[in-house]
C-alpha cells in the first residue's frame, strides 16, 4: 500500500467546522472508494480521535470493508491546536519526523510548513481572506497573506472543492490550472439515520411556529445572519420561526444584539452549536434551509439538506450556484425575492425534494474518496493533472 501522512495539525478539534468536516469525510469516503491501496496516518492535536471516533471505530460508519480499521490510524500530538506558534513548530518538528518516508503529505489547512517532505498535496478551502479581509483580524490576515500565497506555490498540487474556489486560485494566486483538482464534497448515506426527533427539536427549543426555516452556520460576517433578521423584523415571514444552530462567530455579538433590539427573540432561536443527531434533525424538521452567506467555498450544509428532504434556498455568492445547480432557489439578496421564494419552498416542496436528492446522490462520501483517491493516485505516479 501507498503511504499517506494527513496534517490535521491545523485542526482544532470539534471547532473548525466545515473544513475539519470536509477532510474527515473525505478520508472515510477514501477508505470506502480505495480499500486496499493506501494506507493512511492522520497526524492531528490532541482531542481528534474524541471528536472523531468514526475514523478508528467501523461500526460507527457505513462502510463495511475492514480498511477503515487497518489503514486508517491517527497520531495524536500530545498539545492542542489552540496556539499557533505552538502548532507551527509541532509542524517543523514533531510533523516531520512522522512524514520522513512517506510517499505523499497531504495538508489539509491551507498552508504548508516552512521544513515540508515533498511531494505536497495542500488543500485550500477558500481564499476568503482576499475578498473580506475586514473579517479577519489583523494577526490572522498578516499570517494568510503571508502563507498561502507561498504554499500554493511549494505545494506538488492542489485540492479545492469547487470549479468556484480553482478559480481564485488561478486568477489570485497564479497557479496554472493543471496544478489544481477539485475533489468534491461528501456526505455519507448514513446522514439522519440517528435525527432527533421534530416532537424533542421542538419541544427542548421552544419551537411553536407553522412554519421553521433553519440557518445551520456558525455566526461569522460572511454568513449574514443580518439579512434573515431582517427579512424578520420587515414582517416578511408570517407565523415562521428561523432556528440559527451554529457556535459564537466574530459576528455572534452583533447577532444577538440585533435580535434584542428588533425584538425578535421569539421569531429567531439561537440553538447554538448543535451535535450531528440534532443538525439532522433540525434540517428533516425545517420547511427550508435558508442559506444567504455571502462567500462560500462550498456550503456542504446545502447538500446536506438536500440528502434529508429540505428545500434549499440560497444565496447567489461564491461557489453556491455551482453547488445547488437546479435543485435549490439561488436568489439575489433581496427581501421580495427571499420572501417569495420561501413561499415557493412550502409550495413546492415535493418538487424540490425531488431536485435535491437527486442532487445529493452526485455528492457522496465515497465519490468525494474517489476524487481524493484518483489525485493521491496521480501524484504517487508522477500523473497529475487538474
Amino acid at each position: 500500500m501507498t503511504r499517506v501522512v494527513v496534517n490535521m495539525l491545523w485542526c482544532v478539534p470539534g471547532r473548525v467546522g466545515g473544513s475539519e468536516q470536509y477532510l474527515v469525510r473525505q478520508l472515510l469516503g477514501l477508505c470506502e472508494a480505495a480499500p486496499s491501496e493506501f494506507e493512511i496516518e492522520i497526524v492531528a492535536p490532541r482531542g481528534f480521535v474524541a471528536a472523531h471516533p468514526e475514523l478508528t471505530r467501523p461500526e460507527l460508519t457505513d462502510i463495511a470493508h475492514p480498511s477503515i480499521a487497518t489503514n486508517l490510524r491517527v497520531i495524536e500530538s500530545s498539545s492542542s491546536a489552540s496556539s499557533r506558534p505552538l502548532r507551527i513548530l509541532r509542524e517543523a518538528t514533531w510533523l516531520a519526523k512522522h512524514t520522513r518516508g512517506a510517499a505523499l503529505t497531504h495538508h489539509g489547512g491551507g498552508t504548508v510548513p516552512p521544513r515540508a517532505t515533498q511531494p505536497t498535496l495542500l488543500t485550500l478551502h477558500d481564499l476568503q481572506y482576499r475578498e473580506f479581509p475586514q473579517y479577519f483580524s489583523r494577526t490572522k490576515l498578516r499570517y494568510l497573506a503571508a502563507r498561502v500565497p507561498s504554499s500554493a506555490q511549494r505545494a506538488s498540487h492542489i485540492a479545492v472543492p469547487s470549479s468556484f474556489v480553482k478559480q481564485t486560485v488561478i486568477d489570485h494566486l497564479g497557479v496554472a490550472a493543471h496544478r489544481i483538482s477539485v475533489v468534491r464534497h461528501g456526505v455519507e448515506p448514513s446522514l439522519g439515520g440517528r435525527a432527533t426527533s421534530a416532537d424533542e427539536l421542538r419541544r427542548r427549543f421552544g419551537i411553536t411556529a407553522a412554519r421553521v426555516l433553519a440557518y445551520p452556520a456558525i455566526t461569522h460576517p460572511h454568513k449574514n445572519h443580518q439579512f434573515l433578521l431582517d427579512l424578520a423584523r420587515h414582517g416578511r415571514l408570517g407565523d415562521t420561526q428561523i432556528v440559527f444552530a451554529g457556535g459564537e462567530g466574530r459576528a455572534h455579538r452583533d447577532v444577538l444584539s440585533a435580535i434584542a433590539t428588533y425584538g425578535l427573540a421569539r421569531q429567531v432561536i439561537v440553538a447554538g452549536r448543535l451535535g450531528d443527531a440534532d443538525r439532522d434533525g433540525l434540517l428533516a424538521l425545517a420547511d427550508a434551509l435558508v442559506f444567504p452567506s455571502t462567500y462560500e467555498g462550498f456550503g456542504a450544509p446545502v447538500i446536506e439538506a438536500m440528502a434529508l428532504g429540505t428545500p434549499v434556498i440560497t444565496s447567489d455568492h461564491g461557489a453556491l450556484p455551482e453547488v445547488v445547480g437546479d435543485a435549490g432557489q439561488v436568489v439575489s439578496l433581496d427581501l421580495d425575492a427571499w420572501s417569495h421564494a420561501i413561499d415557493r419552498a412550502i409550495s413546492q416542496r415535493a418538487d424540490w425534494q425531488s431536485r435535491g436528492r437527486r442532487r445529493a446522490g452526485e455528492f457522496r462520501s465515497v465519490d468525494s474518496g474517489r476524487d481524493l483517491a484518483a489525485v493521491y493516485r496521480a501524484m504517487t505516479t508522477g500523473a497529475t493533472r487538474g
